[in-house]
Formats: C-alpha cells, structure tokens, sequence
C-alpha cells in the first residue's frame, strides 16, 4: 500500500564514511517514490548498510536518485553507483540515463549519460556494476571555506523519455576521494 509521504528521504544510518570513501546505501539516498511500493522496494531499517539488499525499482518513469555530503576544499573525488539489471528488467533498451553532480547549491552540474542495459549486460545477471564505467570525477574548489560551497549534490536521472521502466537495482553509491 502507498504510504502518505510518496519520496523516500535520506537515512543518515545509511550512509558510511570512511577515510576516503562515502558509501550511500539505498536508505542513505534520497528515492522519487521510493516509499510508494507500487514503484521502489526500499530496505528496512535493518539493513540500513547491507550490501547484499539492494533498492528495487519496481516501475516508474521518473527515476530520480540523490544524495548529498560534505567534502573537503581542494580534493577530487570519483562518484560511481553500483546496480544491476533482474532478469525481468524492463524498459531500458536504447534509455539514456545520466549521473549528474554538482558542488554547492549554485554550483554548475557535470553530467555524463550512459545505457544501463549496455553496461550492465556486461556481467553476470544480477552482479552489481559500476555506473559509469568510467571515472565520473569532481572537484571541491580551494576557495570552498563554508559548507555550503563544498557539498555536493549528486544523483542518477531519467526523467526525459517517460518510458515505463523496472528490475533495477541500486546496491550503493560511492564517493571516493582521488
């Protein structure tokens, strides 16, 4: 059954930061009807940082995954989401999907787009991959000195085509610094 409030927010317990790594597990992202399960099958709280319990986008056709954290002035850092394709996946031959970042709220996005199905058929079905391939790589000015010019904002978007999609499934967003 939808629950009252359609948009899963981001869950602090989900997100791990290490010396030079961020990992945002699915409850650490910010999820477009992630808490309607007609669309997105979220874990519990429990599982807030288990690897091997993904997010599953059941249908949509808006995907919008986001999160947010704080970095440090002067660095570069590599942004990368882990997903893989069900077997029963759908929706995704010939979609470009797209990985934008920015820093700071007034900051100008860096985006690049790739074809999920071409990525991810790659692997074994089900294997969590890479998204993108690629380094998707972003730098926090030297001049950054309050926290609202060093956060960045980043996410993994398709809301262009309106095409119906499913069977993906998102393990964990990484923020490495480089």
């Amino acid at each position: 059954m939808a629950t009252s409030k359609a948009h899963h927010d981001s869950d602090d317990k989900g997100i791990e930061k290490q010396d030079k790594e961020i990992t945002f597990y699915p409850r650490g992202l910010n999820i477009i009807w992630g808490n309607d399960n007609r669309y997105w099958r979220i874990p519990n709280p429990n599982d807030a940082k288990n690897p091997e319990v993904p997010a599953e986008l059941i249908q949509v056709s808006w995907l919008e995954v986001t999160g947010s954290t704080l970095l440090e002035a002067g660095k570069k850092y590599n942004i990368k989401f882990y997903l893989s394709l069900k077997s029963d996946a759908f929706g995704w031959n010939g979609c470009q999907v797209y990985l934008m970042a920015k820093i700071g709220r007034r900051g100008k996005y860096k985006w690049t787009k790739v074809t999920i199905k071409d990525q991810t058929t790659r692997s074994e079905e089900n294997k969590c991959t890479p998204f993108p391939a690629e380094d998707f790589e972003i730098e926090v000015p030297e001049s950054a000195n309050d926290e609202e010019s060093r956060r960045l904002f980043f996410g993994l978007y398709e809301v262009w085509s309106g095409k119906w999609k499913g069977g993906l499934q998102i393990h964990k967003a990484v923020v490495t610094k480089i």
